[in-house]
Order: structure tokens, then sequence, then C-alpha cells
């Protein structure tokens, strides 16, 4: 029973990892890749990714579809809790003020926090109102594409 959960949970997570690389983020899986990253010129979200029903039913198709606009982030990048745990410890420590949260989203421009979108942003809400407050975050942060 316990090795069909492991293989379950491990399927899961590739799905989930999967899913989030399709829609064009960059995985980051060390501290280093998460502070060479963090630290570009421009505006960079964060996807702090998980395997929680709000992070397959409502984050993932909310970052996908966020990108639809006028207005994006420069890089995507995303970070998984509970899996790169390293990773996710060192991009939660640009995330200044906030507690850890997963799912999340952070918008940084040149390696400076400008706003979180924290999981109770998340749980609860129709993807779409998580996209309009993505879009919001890019309209008021990003350049024009």
């Amino acid at each position: 029973m316990n090795m069909d959960f492991n293989l379950f949970m491990n399927d899961v997570v590739r799905q989930a990892r999967q899913e989030i690389v399709h829609a064009g983020y960059t995985e980051l899986t060390t501290p280093g890749e998460v502070d060479e990253a963090l630290n570009q010129k421009g505006t960079t979200l964060v996807m702090v990714n998980s395997v929680c029903g709000c992070a397959g039913g409502i984050a993932r198709p909310a970052a996908a579809h966020s990108l639809h606009y006028d207005k994006r982030p420069d890089h995507l990048v995303t970070v998984f809790a509970g899996q790169d745990k390293e990773a996710t410890e060192k991009a939660r420590s640009y995330f200044t003020g906030y507690p850890p949260s997963s799912p999340s989203f952070a918008l940084l421009k040149d390696g400076k926090l400008c706003t979180m979108i924290e999981r109770h942003d998340i749980e609860g809400n129709e993807p779409m109102a998580v996209v309009q407050k993505l879009q919001d975050a890019y309209e008021k942060y990003c350049e024009e594409l």
C-alpha cells in the first residue's frame, strides 16, 4: 500500500512539474539557480508550486492563462514546495514580510519584491479571479509586450 502511494505521489509531482513548465515557466531546483533567476534585470514572476488541490485546480491554470495579456513579466520561474526544499527556501528569502505560502506567486522587479499573491488569495477562488489578480500586478509593474 505504501509503495503504491509513493508511486502515485511521484506521478502527481511529475504532472504538476510538467504542467507549469509547459506553460512557459523555468523550473528552479537549487538555491544557486534561484539567486541567478531572481536577480535578473526586469520583472520576474515566481510561482511556488505544490501538490495541493488549489495548486492544480486554480494556481497552475491561472499561471498559464494570465500570460494572455498585453503586459507580462520578462521572466517566468517556479519552485516546488515540499519537493525542492532548498530552492523554495531560497526563493522565500526574497519574499520579505510574507510567511511561507504554497501555492503562491511573487512578482519581483530587478530582484526586489513588488507584490505577493498568497495561498489565501488563491484557495477558494475561481481561476479567473486569480488570473485577474496576476494581470493587475502585470499592469502595475510590467512593460507592454
